[in-house]
């Protein structure tokens, strides 16, 4: 892509897997690349040209899905949480800071210059990537693992200041703190290495919740049955869904009173407007 004068980051799994002790630790998924408006559409002409499938483009979300060789590659103009305006202009401002003010950092792959969005950055692109799939679908644990192990290589020059402005903005520092209770207390996070890890009993609480309903779910959620589409219409398969993501979301508001009705309302105006 850089030889056709296409320029993108790395994002998620595939970014993070540098901030484990060995990268191959980390399962790949898709290969998720995030882009500025004008490289996104030319990233677009270019790998459409050489891919065996094309998914449809979500114009709205600026996300496209394409299988090259036996890789699913996404292509991301945006990466938007949906849930929240306010998290969503939080997103904004670090895509914003990353390719107009240039915040990135670099690793090596095989002789190639890998670009990913700099750790004050990534943080907030990871942690609002997965809360959404969270009260969505559901998140595994490995999306968990992925922000622990970003939070834990960058200790030591994390902006702890700009994070906890940009989760306040963003209205999520609940949501921020019930997480990291789970990662300091379940899965052996040191406490000193995750900002505003909370050690109230409310937090731990919530954190048991928060493992029920992961280890529930499963990885994306691929533990629900998810037959009903097969055996029925769309039109009956969207009622079904819209009832379940009705129980999930009631079921999020004894864990998160304030944000899961809103987060609801918002789902369900994104769904009617297409």
């Amino acid at each position: 892509m850089r030889n056709e004068g296409i320029f993108t980051l790395l994002v998620k799994g595939q970014g993070v897997a540098q901030c484990y002790a060995k990268p191959q630790w980390r399962a790949c998924g898709d290969v998720d690349l995030l882009l500025s408006p004008d490289n996104y559409d030319k990233a677009k002409v270019y790998l459409t040209s050489i891919a065996s499938k094309i998914d449809n483009e979500d114009v709205r979300k600026k996300h496209l899905a394409l299988t090259i060789d036996s890789w699913i590659v996404e292509l991301h103009g945006a990466l938007p949480f949906e849930l929240s305006s306010k998290v969503d202009k939080v997103i904004n401002d670090a895509y914003y800071d990353v390719f107009f003010n240039g915040n990135v950092r670099t690793c090596m792959n095989v002789g190639t210059q890998v670009f990913l969005p700099s750790p004050n950055n990534d943080i907030i692109f990871i942690f609002t990537h997965y809360l959404h799939h969270f009260f969505i679908e559901g998140v595994g644990l490995r999306q968990i693992c992925d922000w622990c192990r970003l939070l834990w290589t960058y200790k030591d020059s994390i902006d702890r200041d700009l994070l906890q402005r940009r989760l306040r903005e963003a209205g999520i520092i609940s949501e921020w703190c019930a997480f990291a209770s789970l990662a300091v207390n379940h899965l052996g996070m040191p406490e000193d290495a995750m900002p505003f890890y909370n050690d109230a009993h409310l937090y731990k609480v919530k954190a048991e919740q928060l493992l029920r309903r992961i280890i529930r779910t499963g990885n994306m959620g691929h533990n629900n049955d998810m037959n009903y589409r097969a055996n029925h219409t769309p039109f009956v398969s969207n009622v079904i869904t819209f009832f379940r993501r009705f129980a999930d979301f009631f079921t999020l508001t004894f864990v998160f009173p304030k944000d899961a009705p809103r987060f609801f309302v918002k789902y369900v105006y994104n769904r009617i407007r297409g």
